[in-house]
């Protein structure tokens, strides 16, 4: 059996760790080194770096922040944010990335998973999309760092996503995030329905039970979360007993 993945995601902002309530309310947190090394050294599974104004700023990633996260970490390490061709993907793999997660360039060119996932591999290529639900009921997808609504459908993009070489699934909930009231389990249930490979929750875990709901009832392959384990909340080797005790097999 599949060991379920518990990923702390650092969201950085001028250099420094910072989080937010459906992106906006932004606080500061911490630098992200220093966190990435706390996170490495108290179990977590992977790890998640976003530079979270790249893309609307229309400039490249923080490559020397990528660096330094990568020099304090021995798990898995994901990167994205600002990351919109295959030279960038070759450049934040050289300093230390394991995987590329995109999003906005992904939409705006989706040809560049396909030429991504036959270059590095599909293991290395995430997409990841920012999603809200419309007054039809809809799933929209957001890119500029939820700034912007498209007219692409969350269950259909993904599905594209996928077949063009994808090899996993980020899923945040914009009306979710930071609010700390439980992932959208309606939304990750159509998207794990969807696509046969593995899909990371993101956007609202506030307790210990929310990741186990998501894992239950959705059957995502990991769980992603930041201000519960930024401020202390949750301490990830507390959530592992947790999950555990319940029957979910986790990385020790």
């Amino acid at each position: 059996m599949l060991k379920t993945r518990i990923i702390p995601c650092l969201d950085v902002r001028n250099g420094r760790v910072v989080k937010g309530q459906k992106f906006k309310d932004i606080i500061d947190v911490d630098s992200p080194e220093d966190l990435g090394e706390f996170y490495n050294n108290n179990g977590a599974d992977e790890l998640v770096f976003y530079d979270i104004t790249a893309s609307n700023e229309e400039r490249d990633i923080s490559l020397a922040f990528v660096e330094k996260v990568a020099a304090k970490v021995s798990i898995p390490f994901c990167v994205g944010g600002g990351i919109r061709t295959i030279a960038d993907f070759q450049t934040v793999l050289d300093r230390g990335a394991d995987k590329i997660s995109i999003n906005s360039a992904a939409v705006k060119n989706p040809q560049l998973i396909k030429e991504a996932a036959e270059k590095f591999g599909s293991q290395c290529v995430v997409l990841a999309i920012d999603t809200k639900k419309n007054d039809q009921g809809l799933y929209k997808i957001y890119i500029n760092g939820g700034r912007v609504e498209t007219e692409l459908e969350a269950v259909a993009w993904v599905k594209k996503g996928v077949e063009l070489g994808a090899g996993e699934i980020v899923v945040n909930s914009i009306d979710e995030d930071g609010m700390k009231n439980g992932y959208d389990i309606q939304l990750l249930k159509l998207i794990t329905d969807a696509v046969s490979v593995p899909v990371i929750a993101s956007g609202g875990a506030g307790k210990k039970e929310h990741f186990y709901d998501a894992i239950r009832d959705a059957n995502v392959g990991g769980v992603l979360a930041a201000s519960v384990f930024h401020f202390g909340e949750i301490s990830i080797p507390e959530l592992k007993d947790y999950l555990s005790e319940r029957g979910v097999v986790v990385k020790r």
